[in-house]
């Protein structure tokens, strides 16, 4: 096996030396993805529910780069500006997995990157 790098333009460029995406085998691991418009390349935060509509719609765009979806996500990562955006984090979490969603941690971080309010990324299978 080999592993395969993740691009597309449905996605936010990589803003350091990383890829979007790597796939190995059946398994996807994305970069942390940030509420950043692809079209754009400008962070659109707003509320934290928009935030985390954009970010959770930038981790999709590399998933259905490599063949996979939200779906698939087995292990997934939140990282928060501020824990207190927490519940209203969950509620826009909810409404993407549901029923079955994926192991997650989920923690605040003293920054992130260009001062977004939430990053999240995921190890997914196809």
């Amino acid at each position: 096996m080999k592993k395969i790098q993740i691009s597309t333009d449905q996605a936010p460029k990589a803003i350091g030396p990383y890829a979007q995406g790597i796939a190995f085998g059946d398994l996807i691991f994305t970069s942390g993805q940030l509420p950043i418009n692809p079209e754009s390349g400008e962070l659109e935060q707003g509320t934290i529910e928009e935030a985390t509509h954009r970010t959770v719609a930038n981790l999709q765009a590399v998933l259905a780069e490599a063949g996979s979806d939200i779906s698939k996500i087995l292990k997934a990562t939140v990282y928060l500006a501020d824990l207190s955006n927490f519940a209203a984090m969950n509620a826009v979490y909810n409404e993407y997995f549901g029923t079955t969603p994926p192991a997650r941690t989920c923690f605040e971080v003293a920054a992130l990157p260009l001062g977004a309010i939430i990053e999240i990324e995921a190890i997914a299978h196809k």
